[in-house]
C-alpha cells in the first residue's frame, strides 16, 4: 500500500496569514449581523388629530429618539442600518398640508447609525415605539406625532353651529349667543377647563343630564318656557368610519379597500345629518375620523363621548371565509354572548383592528382609555341601541338584500359606550364580487347613505331627543 505523505504544517508567517483570514470572516459576519435589517416601506398618515411615520423593515430595528423643543423637532437614531433608499424617498412623502411635519432630513449620523430628523410645525408630544410583525406587515418603527393640546371637538362644533350662513334667525332667548360661545371658549381654554364630562348614573341612558359644555345661548334659553317637544340643543350623531391609516380593513376581489369605501359613505351621510333638524333644532354630525388615518378603538368611543353624541354609528363593509357570504346587517353590543357563530367571529375579528393599525400600548392615555370601557356597558344603553338599530335596519332593507334580517349582537369593542346608543353597520360583504363593485360605486354609497339617514329619523321620531333630556 503506497503512504501518501502528510502536508508540513504552515510555516509562522503562513498561519498568521490564515488567522488574520478566519478573523476578517468573522468580522464580516458580525458587519452583516448589525447591517442585517433592511426598510420594506416607509408611509406617512398626516391628519389633523396627529400625523403618524411609520418605517417597516425585515427585522427589529434599535432606535434612539432626541426631542428638541425650540425649534421643534424630532431626531431618531437607528442602528446597524446603512443610508436605504426607502428611506430617502420619506423626504418626498411629506405634505405641505402635513399640519405638523414641515420635512424630513436622513443621513449617515455616525458608522453603522443613520439619524432621521423630523422638523416640526409646531410643538408636538412624540411617541415612538415598535410593533411586531402582524397580517401582512413585517417590523413596523412608528413616530407619532400628537398636538401638545388638543382641540375641543364639542367646541368645533359649537362654533361650526354660530357660523353656519343657513342657521335661522336667532330668537330673542338666544340674542347673546356670541358672547356665550366666547365665554364658553374662554372657559374651557383654562386650566381644569376640559374635564370629562361625568357619566350617568347607570340605570337608564334617559335620565336628565346638563352637559358640561352646553350649546350657545344655554343658558339665556333654559330661563324661557319652551313647547316640550323641544330641546333647543345641537343633536350630535357621531359617525365612525372603520379602520384607516396603517389598517386598511377587509380587502376584496378586486383590490377595494374597506376602509376608503366607509369614509366615503360616512362623508355622504354627515352632509345629510348636517342638513337636518329634528323637532326644529339642528343636527350635527361628528366623525371619529375624517380622513385615511388610524384611531384606536378605545379611542373612537372617548371621542365621542367627548362631544356627548346622542348617538354611534360605527359603518363597515367586512368579508368572510367564502365569497358567497352577502347582505347588510347591523349589530348592537352584547354582555352575554354573540347572538350568532358568525356575529362572534366577526366581533373578534373588528377587535383585532388595534393590532393592525398599531396602537400603542404603552401609552399611559391609551391604556386609561381601554380600562375605562371595559364592563361599563348598561341594560338601557343595549335596549337602546337595538331600537336604534332596527330602525337602521328597516330602512336599509330598502336597497338591498339583508345578511340576518335581525340586529345581531356581540362583543364589539367600539360599541362600549355607556351612555350612547351604539351600533355597527356592516354596510354589504366586501369580500363578494358583486357587492365589492356596488360598495366601490357612488350611487351605491349614496343609496346606503339616504337609508342610514332615514333610520335615524325614524329613531328620533320614537325616541325624542328630550327622553335623554340633554336639553339646558
Amino acid at each position: 500500500m503506497t503512504m501518501t505523505p502528510c502536508p508540513p504544517p504552515p510555516a509562522p508567517l503562513q498561519r498568521r496569514a490564515v488567522l488574520r483570514a478566519g478573523a476578517l470572516v468573522l468580522l464580516i459576519g458580525q458587519a452583516q449581523i448589525a447591517r442585517g435589517a433592511s426598510i420594506v416601506a416607509v408611509r406617512v398618515w398626516p391628519a389633523q388629530d396627529y400625523t403618524r411615520v411609520t418605517i417597516e423593515s425585515d427585522t427589529a430595528l434599535v432606535t434612539r429618539q432626541i426631542f428638541v423643543a425650540s425649534p421643534p423637532r424630532l431626531a431618531v437614531d437607528i442602528e446597524g442600518i446603512d443610508l436605504d433608499p426607502a428611506l430617502r424617498d420619506l423626504v418626498g412623502k411629506i405634505r405641505p398640508d402635513d399640519p405638523f411635519i414641515s420635512g424630513v432630513r436622513a443621513g449617515q449620523n455616525t458608522p453603522g447609525v443613520i439619524r432621521v430628523v423630523l422638523d416640526l410645525k409646531q410643538p408636538v408630544e412624540p411617541q415612538v415605539f415598535a410593533l411586531p410583525p402582524v397580517a401582512a406587515y413585517q417590523h413596523r418603527l412608528v413616530l407619532d406625532l400628537h398636538p401638545t393640546k388638543e382641540a375641543d371637538p364639542l367646541e368645533a362644533l359649537i362654533a361650526e353651529r354660530m357660523r353656519d350662513p343657513s342657521a335661522p334667525a336667532p330668537s330673542p332667548a338666544a340674542a347673546a349667543d356670541s358672547a356665550a360661545l366666547d365665554e364658553l371658549i374662554a372657559r374651557h381654554s383654562t386650566p381644569g377647563g376640559t374635564a370629562a364630562t361625568p357619566a350617568p348614573p347607570p340605570e337608564t341612558t334617559a335620565q336628565a343630564r346638563i352637559p358640561s359644555k352646553a350649546p350657545p345661548g344655554a343658558r339665556a334659553a333654559a330661563a324661557a318656557p319652551r313647547a316640550p317637544a323641544r330641546t333647543d340643543r345641537l343633536i350630535i350623531v357621531a359617525l365612525d368610519p372603520g379602520h384607516g391609516g396603517e389598517d386598511p380593513g377587509a380587502i376584496g376581489p378586486g383590490g377595494t379597500r374597506e376602509k376608503d369605501v366607509v369614509l366615503r359613505v360616512a362623508l355622504k351621510l354627515r352632509d345629510r345629518i348636517n342638513a337636518t333638524t329634528i323637532n326644529g333644532n339642528p343636527m350635527r354630525a361628528f366623525l371619529t375620523r375624517d380622513a385615511d388615518f388610524f384611531v384606536p378603538l378605545g379611542v373612537r368611543v372617548q371621542k365621542a363621548r367627548r362631544v356627548q353624541a346622542d348617538l354611534f354609528v360605527s359603518i363597515h363593509a367586512d368579508a368572510f371565509t367564502t365569497p358567497t357570504a352577502r347582505g347588510a346587517s347591523v349589530f348592537a353590543l352584547s354582555t352575554s354572548g354573540a347572538s350568532s357563530t358568525a356575529a362572534r367571529w366577526l366581533a373578534n375579528k373588528e377587535n383585532q383592528a388595534d393590532l393592525i393599525g398599531g396602537a400603542n400600548v404603552t401609552s399611559v392615555r391609551d391604556q386609561a382609555v381601554q380600562r375605562a370601557m371595559l364592563d361599563m356597558s348598561t341594560t338601557a344603553q343595549i335596549n337602546d341601541s337595538l331600537k336604534l338599530g332596527s330602525a337602521l335596519l328597516g330602512e336599509i332593507k330598502g336597497i338591498g338584500r339583508l345578511h340576518k334580517p335581525r340586529v345581531e349582537q356581540a362583543g364589539f369593542a367600539v360599541l362600549k359606550a355607556p351612555d350612547i346608543p351604539s351600533v355597527l353597520v356592516e354596510t354589504a360583504f366586501i369580500s363578494n364580487p358583486e357587492e365589492e363593485r356596488r360598495l366601490a360605486s357612488n350611487a351605491y354609497q349614496e343609496e346606503m347613505a339616504d337609508a342610514l339617514m332615514r333610520g335615524i329619523e325614524r329613531y328620533f321620531a320614537r325616541n325624542p331627543p328630550l327622553a335623554r333630556n340633554r336639553s339646558v
